[in-house]
């Protein structure tokens, strides 16, 4: 009979022992601690995910974001309450004050308070202060989820951050085209107030381009317009090209600016029956102000001929429109009935231009 190692006799007498050329394993306290469950390929943990109390966060009062759409919080708020916080914040620890203070994600805190959670999930990032901005503006300005004014401010803030270099310097930090970044810069051109509508959602950014470059008057007369009647962006712009030159007296008073506006608006917007007649009344009253010999009315007139596209006097033309209209005048004369007080404030308006003109 052969001999075995020791070891071997031993194994084959203790059946507790592992078989021969099996590894012995070893168990240690960790690993009664450890995940055990089957794991998918190509996944791994984030040591830096925690659930932390939401008394231990705070927000960041340099961060770019100033406004919260109330309506957005409150549906949020809902969301949250129902499935609960699916997207964590990024915080960073403030190790002097002891607490975390957000750098993305204000908005879900916000939101989770309200909803009344104690806790939310979030990353923590060590943040470097001369990168915490830029990485707000990264999430807010690419993603267009902040409105113009604050990114504008942002931006601003971020080039007195880097040394203030050449703005294409900041716009290729931040991923955006030059052209859009003075774009966004433009909103500091705007009123006070104009600036406060595009914060609360009243004004859009593009609607507001049609301001800039119009005196404080004429810039709160076209402000309230877009607003009232939501202006398209084309229509805005159309009435502004024509507006910035448009003579008003007193230059600075809010009155004539916004009685001008309305002038401009009737000649613009002109696509029903009684579009039509106020643009005629209009243009009817501007030809009897500037024959007096106005030098504003005169002017006002001349932008109204552009705003409207009116060609030369030609001969021609006139004759067929004078034959168009004597031919309404005639059958007009046989039913008398037709003449409503519409077509009687016409035909008023129409016979004082004609007797202006022809100096009666």
């Amino acid at each position: 009979m052969s001999e075995r190692p020791l070891e071997q006799l031993d194994t084959a007498a203790d059946p507790r022992q592992p078989a021969p050329g099996r590894a012995r394993r070893r168990f240690t306290v960790d690993s009664l601690f450890n995940d055990t469950r089957p794991q998918p390929t190509g996944v791994s943990d984030l040591p830096e995910a925690r659930m932390i109390d939401l008394a231990r966060i705070e927000g960041d009062p340099q961060q770019p974001r100033r406004t919260f759409d109330p309506e957005k919080l409150e549906e949020l708020t809902a969301s949250i309450s129902a499935e609960g916080v699916l997207q964590p914040i990024v915080v960073r620890f403030d190790r002097e004050r002891d607490r975390y203070i957000v750098v993305h994600g204000e908005r879900r805190l916000r939101a989770a308070r309200l909803a009344g959670l104690d806790a939310i999930v979030a990353l923590i990032r060590d943040v470097p202060e001369e990168r915490r901005l830029i990485h707000q503006l990264m999430e807010n300005v690419v993603r267009d989820d902040l409105n113009a004014v604050d990114r504008a401010a942002a931006l601003r803030a971020l080039r007195g951050q880097l040394g203030d270099p050449a703005w294409e310097i900041v716009a290729e930090t931040v991923g955006i085209k030059r052209s859009r970044l003075f774009q966004l810069l433009g909103t500091e051109k705007l009123s006070d107030e104009a600036r406060e509508d595009i914060q609360e959602g009243r004004l859009s950014e593009k609607q507001s381009r049609a301001l800039q470059g119009l005196s404080p008057v004429k810039q709160d007369a076209l402000r309230d317009l877009i607003i009232r009647e939501s202006l398209s962006v084309p229509g805005a712009s159309k009435l502004a090209r024509i507006y910035k030159d448009f003579p008003i007296s007193p230059a600075d008073d809010k009155a004539a600016a916004v009685k001008a506006l309305e002038t401009l608006r009737s000649l613009v917007v002109a696509d029903d029956p009684d579009a039509v007649r106020r643009q005629t009344r209009t243009l009817l009253h501007a030809v009897r102000s500037a024959i007096g010999g106005d030098r504003t009315s005169v002017a006002q007139l001349r932008q109204l001929k552009v705003l409207i596209s009116i060609p030369k006097f030609d001969r021609n033309r006139f004759t067929k429109d004078a034959s168009a209209l004597s031919k309404s005048l005639a059958a007009m004369s046989e039913n008398r009935a037709v003449i409503s007080p519409d077509v009687r404030a016409g035909l008023t308006d129409l016979r004082n231009t004609i007797d202006t003109i022809l100096g009666k």
